[in-house]
């Protein structure tokens, strides 16, 4: 199987439209799931959220933002057990004056000169420690975890409080502790706010990092509390999330918080 995306230019004169049509061979879907498809926290049956994830709100979302500029998202196609084909439009604005390439290649130099900044930056970046990772949802898992080996940290991955005050403590007993802890603040077994509560009473001197998706006020305040050294909030940001690690490196060991 695999996903296709087909991108187009519709200038009828009146309003011109950017198309980008989403083509997969996946399961697809009956018509009467359309119907369901673009309601909030509703998605093609009961059982989608248990095998695939998700809260049924990425679509709706994403017709709204379609929406306010000047497209739509709507399911062009689709069939049980034949994938789905959806399309995607936004209005470009008036194109008066706006130079057409024939040959998309032309823009090669252009876009390589810019990777080339990148990487020249990136180097700027490096970081050179030991992280666990303490989360539970995969997909942030992979996420976090590439972004931080791309900067060339060492990094462990565990999936609930109670394996990360394990991992922490039995890496500092074997004099190699972590330089950073990452830990996700709602996780099974034992949350971040218990599993770092445990490590400051366990004597746990180094960073960590709340990860939290809460926007509230005084989340961030909860969390230091609970004996964090720093907080950084969800959708992670690639640069502050390195930001905040040096900062935690360049900041040395940080007080323990008593209970």
């Amino acid at each position: 199987g695999g996903v296709r995306v087909v991108t187009r230019l519709v200038d009828d004169g009146d309003t011109p439209m950017l198309q980008f049509d989403v083509l997969d061979t996946g399961i697809g879907m009956t018509p009467e799931a359309v119907e369901r498809l673009f309601q909030p926290f509703s998605q093609a049956d009961c059982s989608m959220t248990r095998r695939f994830g998700g809260s049924g709100l990425g679509l709706i979302i994403s017709k709204r933002l379609a929406e306010l500029l000047g497209g739509d998202v709507s399911v062009i196609d689709t069939q049980p057990g034949s994938g789905t084909r959806v399309r995607v439009s936004v209005a470009t604005g008036p194109l008066a004056g706006i130079v057409m390439l024939d040959d998309p290649k032309a823009a090669a130099p252009a876009v390589g000169t810019e990777n080339a900044a990148v990487a020249a930056k990136g180097t700027e970046t490096s970081l050179n420690c030991r992280i666990l990772l303490a989360e539970d949802g995969p997909d942030n898992q992979r996420l976090i975890a590439h972004v931080l080996r791309k900067a060339g940290a060492d990094v462990t991955v565990v999936d609930n409080g109670q394996t990360a005050v394990e991992a922490a403590l039995a890496a500092q007993q074997s004099e190699a502790a972590f330089d950073v802890i990452l830990m996700d603040m709602q996780m099974p077994v034992l949350d971040g706010y218990a599993a770092t509560a445990r490590l400051r009473a366990e004597g746990y001197a180094h960073p960590i990092v709340a990860l939290t998706a809460h926007a509230m006020a005084g989340e961030r305040e909860k969390c230091l509390r609970a004996g964090c050294s720093a907080y950084a909030s969800k959708p992670i940001s690639r640069k502050e999330l390195i930001a905040t690690v040096r900062s935690q490196l360049n900041g040395g060991v940080v007080a323990v918080v008593g209970t």
